[in-house]
C-alpha cells in the first residue's frame, strides 16, 4: 500500500521567529530532524515584519521561538486564536514535537 503526501503531511508547523535569535536556529534544526521522519507543511512567520492587528509581535515578542502545531487542513491561523493553539515555546526536542503532532492528528 502507498502512503499519499497527504497523510504524510497530515500536521502544518508555524514556526514564529525574529532575526538574530539563538533559540530560533536551534528550533528550525529540530523541527528538520522532525521533517527527516514526519513530514509537515511548514510556515514560518518573523513576528517583528509581520503585519496584524492585534499583532504576532505582541503575543510573542520575549517567547520566540514558539511553533504552532495543526492540521493542515485548518484554516490560517490569527493572533486573536493563538490561545486555543497547539504549541510549544522556547526550548523543545523532536520528541516533544511528534508527540505534539499525535495529538494533533488524534483530535
Amino acid at each position: 500500500m502507498r502512503v499519499t503526501s497527504r497523510l504524510l503531511q497530515a500536521c502544518r508547523i508555524t514556526l514564529f521567529t525574529r532575526e538574530n535569535c539563538g533559540l530560533c536556529t536551534t528550533a528550525r534544526s529540530v523541527l528538520s530532524d522532525v521533517w527527516d521522519t514526519r513530514p509537515f507543511q511548514f510556515q514560518e512567520i518573523d513576528i517583528i515584519k509581520a503585519e496584524s492587528k492585534p499583532s504576532w509581535r505582541d503575543l510573542y515578542e520575549f517567547d520566540v521561538p514558539v511553533i504552532h502545531i495543526s492540521k493542515s487542513s485548518a484554516p490560517e491561523e490569527y493572533p486573536q486564536s493563538a490561545s486555543k493553539a497547539v504549541k510549544l515555546m522556547h526550548r523543545f526536542t523532536a520528541d516533544q514535537v511528534k508527540d505534539k503532532m499525535d495529538l494533533v492528528e488524534k483530535a
